[in-house]
């Protein structure tokens, strides 16, 4: 009897087919949410693209490399990533748009004081790291 070209469930190319699918999937899932984080105040874009670099890296080369060389997100991922750098427009846009997330917030919800302190006090403090992180070619 021939022997099977297709390899068994518990042989290693199979599990890694299957976990470069797993991670491709996970890459792609974090690309839609953040591609919703464009539109959406308080869903950041970059931090979701961020995660989803090392997915591709497991996975997809290409969408990896369309990424990094993306005309519009590449910029912001490549500094991050060489220099754990934010640049300025989007300290900026981020602190903007949590502004706006809370005062949608606000509005909608009505919080009680304690509710509401506790949300201000959450975006600040993300916003003073956000604010403090270096701007891209600041140590150079």
């Amino acid at each position: 009897m021939l022997a099977s070209a297709d390899p068994g469930p518990d042989t290693p190319l199979r599990q890694g087919r299957v976990a470069r699918l797993a991670w491709l999937g996970l890459g792609l899932l974090l690309v839609g949410v953040g591609f919703f984080g464009l539109f959406v105040p308080l869903l950041p874009t970059i931090d979701f693209l961020l995660l989803a670099m090392p997915c591709f890296a497991r996975s997809s080369p290409r969408l990896e490399a369309w990424l990094l060389n993306h005309p519009r997100l590449g910029p912001g991922i490549n500094a991050w990533r060489a220099e754990r750098a934010v640049p300025r427009r989007a300290k900026i846009l981020a602190c903007g748009g949590m502004s706006a997330g809370y005062v949608l917030f606000w509005l909608h919800v009505r919080p009680g004081v304690a509710l509401s302190i506790a949300v201000v006090a959450f975006l600040l403090f993300w916003a003073v790291w956000i604010i403090h992180r270096p701007e891209p070619g600041a140590n150079a």
